[in-house]
């Protein structure tokens, strides 16, 4: 259990949600002495407005937080920040708030720290698990949170491709699935497009292959972009742009905690985990605009820009994950800028073949709180991406339409009819319930909800 979580019979203080549609009612509970202080104190039931009520003592005898009235625009995470607004204590829900379930999630994944280089004090805030709520499944996927935040938020010094593979082999060896890594002379060999990005770092490239799982079981890959640290190779990232990419791993984090949370549910599945894994560095050995390259798949692919490294990696792991027949693909990436500014920070872009899959990942990232927004796999532009000396270019032609470029390129090297890719940012800028600021784990969570409602 999340050690956020406190045993049943703790004794606690009670956490009553209030709005404008029922502040009045939930008042007239309390008596007259907490009325009239609530008053004094200008209370207003309006979200994130915080009242602690003492008790004739001098301890709490309550907490009144304020929430969206029903039918407005409502955050199921906002009682997540209460973790960083109580005092040292035991709480409990008096009330239900807007979801039960999730504001119990955001009080687990709203007290995470990133504590490797720096001390923290221990969050002293715990909560009583509503009645009603698994604990179980609230913690699996509050740890699957947090380990794709803690690799994300590692500093490439300290996570390379090595680095990335050693925490996948930690996670494969604790729910007992099996292993084997891709690299040297072999990965160039079967995996030339993840060997030609990486090539120009000393810290070699590989491909991460995990699978956990019953044979007879439903097949599900994931695979997930493990570029460690992107200079943006020879066409170089500007400083500003530079400046987050250690975040550029974000979908193998994403991909190897939406695993844990399977895995550790006993999901009946069969799981494959793919993770290209890279640095795309500036060197001698580096790869150059206008290089031409073999794939996996046998398409020869000629580089437009050595800055749309994510794409290539991705290409060589889709194949192969195309070659064992999954019933569903997904792939994880902090892919493009364009998708970024076309639906912001908070809203990764999906991309699929598959209506139904798409329309499923859409509702469940509604109801959990994790929302995802389809782009089109708009086929006229594929001619954007077309070369005059190889099968296709990583790039279009004229900058326009990036995000779906990208997806269309990715869908040259896949081969079933049941694939998305999830194009995520993989960071909060600024801190929102639930979110401290960092990395974050996006998407995962509404496929966990798909793959619980199709698998069990």
């Amino acid at each position: 259990m999340h050690p956020i979580f406190a045993a049943t019979n703790e004794r606690s203080t009670p956490i009553w949600f209030v709005h404008s549609g029922n502040a009045e009612a939930v008042l007239a509970g309390f008596g007259e002495r907490e009325r009239n202080f609530a008053k004094a104190a200008g209370f207003e039931a309006k979200p994130s407005r915080l009242l602690l009520i003492p008790a004739q003592d001098g301890k709490l005898a309550g907490i009144l937080f304020g929430l969206e009235r029903p039918g407005d625009s409502i955050d199921t995470f906002r009682p997540g920040a209460l973790v960083n607004l109580l005092p040292a204590g035991t709480y409990r829900f008096a009330n239900a708030p807007h979801d039960t379930r999730l504001a119990a999630l955001a009080f687990a994944t709203g007290a995470y720290q990133f504590t490797r280089y720096r001390k923290a004090d221990a969050r002293k805030v715990k909560l009583v698990l509503p009645k009603g709520v698994d604990g179980d499944e609230v913690s699996r996927i509050a740890e699957g949170v947090a380990l794709a935040r803690d690799l994300i938020n590692t500093p490439a010094n300290d996570l390379g491709p090595e680095e990335l593979e050693a925490a996948a082999r930690k996670l494969a060896q604790e729910h007992g699935a099996k292993i084997q890594v891709t690299s040297g002379d072999k990965l160039a060999k079967e995996f030339p497009l993840i060997h030609a990005v990486g090539m120009g770092s000393p810290r070699a490239p590989r491909l991460i292959d995990i699978s956990w799982g019953k044979d007879k079981d439903p097949k599900v890959t994931l695979v997930g972009k493990g570029v460690c640290f992107d200079t943006g190779g020879l066409d170089i990232k500007p400083s500003s742009g530079m400046l987050n990419m250690k975040k550029d791993m974000g979908g193998a984090a994403t991909v190897l905690g939406l695993a844990h949370m399977i895995m550790a549910g006993k999901m009946k599945l069969r799981l494959r985990v793919l993770i290209p894994a890279v640095e795309n560095s500036v060197s001698g050995r580096s790869f150059r605009p206008r290089d031409i390259f073999n794939s996996r798949k046998g398409l020869t692919v000629e580089i437009g820009n050595t800055d749309a490294e994510g794409r290539l990696i991705l290409a060589d792991a889709l194949t192969l994950a195309s070659e064992d027949r999954p019933a569903l693909l997904a792939d994880f990436a902090t892919l493009t800028g364009a998708a970024r500014v076309a639906l912001g920070t908070q809203l990764p872009a999906l991309f699929s073949n598959d209506d139904k899959l798409a329309a499923d990942m859409g509702k469940a990232g509604l109801a959990e709180n994790d929302p995802v927004w389809r782009l089109p796999l708009w086929q006229p532009y594929e001619a954007q991406l077309d070369s005059k000396v190889s099968d296709i270019n990583n790039v279009g032609s004229d900058g326009m339409a990036g995000a779906i470029t990208a997806a269309l390129f990715l869908k040259k090297f896949v081969d079933v009819p049941s694939w998305m890719h999830l194009d995520i940012f993989a960071w909060t800028p600024s801190a929102r319930p639930g979110r401290p600021e960092g990395a974050e784990l996006m998407a995962a969570r509404a496929l966990y909800a798909v793959l619980v409602e199709r698998y069990g």
